[in-house]
């Protein structure tokens, strides 16, 4: 029995948390590590990703009543309320269950929870109809870009949708999760954190085109490789207005694309996601080829365009989860060639990859490093850089010696939070250099990612059966 199973054991019985008299249902889902991709997932590109070793746990209990309670003691920390209860009968409406989760900061938590119980309901309203008790403990640091919303939104709702009696996994159980963070969370994500964790496997990385969800075979990193990743101790948030803004010029510039193209933009009926799409493209920036927008496009763009300037022109903002903020400089070129070109690096990168299990080449891992650091350059131009995520790749390129360290670049959506490292398997001493020197650099000592773990499918559903 794992140490998680043990802690719920111990809170089973007269007075404890969970009842004995029924079955625990347990899920473990993983974050992620963004090796390739982390801003295209929203604009259809392909992006390159691998599970870490920390993960969110979730244990989920059924009620005699209609009271579902959330338990995550470790909130306390953040001065988060770490008890919260709802009466599921109240969640009626996507309206509702906002108020709800967003009546007070120390409960906003809930909305990556409290949000599943809701899609459960909606979608298996005979099933998902009675209470629940749900017991939280997470290893995966929130705020360092390695999708800790996401491992919380998968453990809970695969763990609940087992408690109910509901199969939901795959694609479906990703796209959930989704719509949980865009719709009830608020919160722009696309969708490569949760895939991430519910297809994701241990020493592999999963490829995947997210148009709208479409996974690759998993692919194992060559032998000779090896992947980390440093916390640069700067917070990272997805609801963050780099982030927004950074995306909202994205569609700003593919809604000025379809414009000069004369391609109507409708709304996709249907998408489990809400979005657009239009007859060329259908709606994926990405599908752009570098070569087309180079020559067609690029020059024609505007470096610059501030919110007013979009608000007054009328036009649709072809994004659902993105508003346009009058006071914002939106960086419509720059954000508009990342997701274009970008794409394009990550199929370079991982055609890299698969020829190079086979046939292990120095020169195929240099130039996968390469990639690596013009997709970091790449956020600066969108506006999603830090410094400090700067100086953690120019140690990198310091310490990389004789083909010892290939390549660094900031992580998922920028602003902050953790820097991928690729290296050779002879790179540990060059790599431990890297975080010393930056340790040093900065007074504290940074956390440092390394491995990886199952993803929540291949996990699968732990049971606690009642006692007898």
């Amino acid at each position: 029995m794992n140490p998680f199973s043990l802690q719920i054991t111990s809170r089973r019985g007269p007075g404890e948390f969970f009842s004995s008299t029924l079955p625990v249902f347990i899920c473990r889902a993983p974050g992620r590590l963004d090796l390739m991709g982390g801003n295209v997932d929203y604009t259809g590109g392909l992006v390159f990703q691998r599970t870490i070793r920390e993960a969110t746990w979730a244990a989920v209990q059924r009620r005699p009543d209609h009271r579902i309670i959330f338990w995550n003691p470790q909130l306390a920390e953040a001065n988060w309320q770490e008890r919260v209860e709802f009466d599921c009968t109240t969640l009626t409406s996507e309206k509702a269950v906002k108020q709800l989760v967003n009546a007070s900061a120390e409960v906003h938590w809930t909305a990556y929870v409290l949000g599943a119980f809701y899609w459960l309901r909606l979608h298996f309203p005979q099933q998902a109809s009675g209470g629940a008790a749900v017991f939280i403990h997470s290893e995966v640091p929130r705020n360092k870009g390695v999708s800790s919303s996401a491992a919380i939104e998968v453990s809970v709702m695969k763990a609940a949708s087992a408690c109910y009696g509901i199969d939901l996994r795959g694609i479906e159980l990703a796209e959930a999760c989704q719509w949980v963070e865009n719709v009830i969370a608020d919160s722009a994500c696309g969708i490569m954190d949760q895939a991430a964790s519910v297809l994701g496997d241990e020493q592999h990385v999963l490829p995947l085109l997210c148009q709208p969800c479409l996974p690759r075979p998993l692919v194992r990193l060559p032998d000779h490789l090896r992947c980390w990743a440093i916390d640069s101790g700067v917070s990272h948030q997805v609801s963050g207005v780099e982030y927004e803004a950074a995306r909202a010029a994205a569609f700003i510039g593919y809604r000025m694309l379809c414009e000069w193209e004369k391609l109507p933009i409708t709304r996709d009926e249907g998408s489990r996601i809400p979005r657009f799409t239009d007859p060329r493209w259908c709606g994926f920036l990405s599908n752009v080829t570098p070569s087309e927008f180079r020559s067609c496009y690029e020059s024609r763009l505007p470096e610059l365009l501030s919110g007013n300037e979009i608000l007054a022109s009328g036009s649709l903002h072809p994004d659902p989860f993105t508003s346009i903020r009058p006071e914002v400089d939106y960086r419509v070129r720059n954000c508009t060639r990342y997701a274009i070109e970008e794409n394009h690096r990550i199929e370079l990168f991982v055609e890299l990859v698969v020829g190079a299990t086979d046939r292990p080449t120095t020169a195929a891992f240099r130039q996968m490093g390469e990639l690596m650091f013009q997709s970091h350059w790449s956020y600066t131009e969108c506006g999603l850089g830090n410094e400090a995520t700067d100086q953690i790749v120019n140690l990198v390129r310091k310490h990389r010696g004789e083909d010892l360290l290939f390549g660094a670049k900031i992580t998922g959506g920028g602003a902050g939070g953790t820097v991928a490292v690729l290296g050779s398997k002879n790179g540990e001493v060059a790599f431990r250099r890297v975080v010393s020197d930056y340790a040093q650099l900065k007074s504290f000592q940074p956390y440092v990612f390394e491995g990886s773990s199952l993803g929540a499918d291949r996990f699968g559903i732990e049971t606690l059966p009642e006692v007898p």
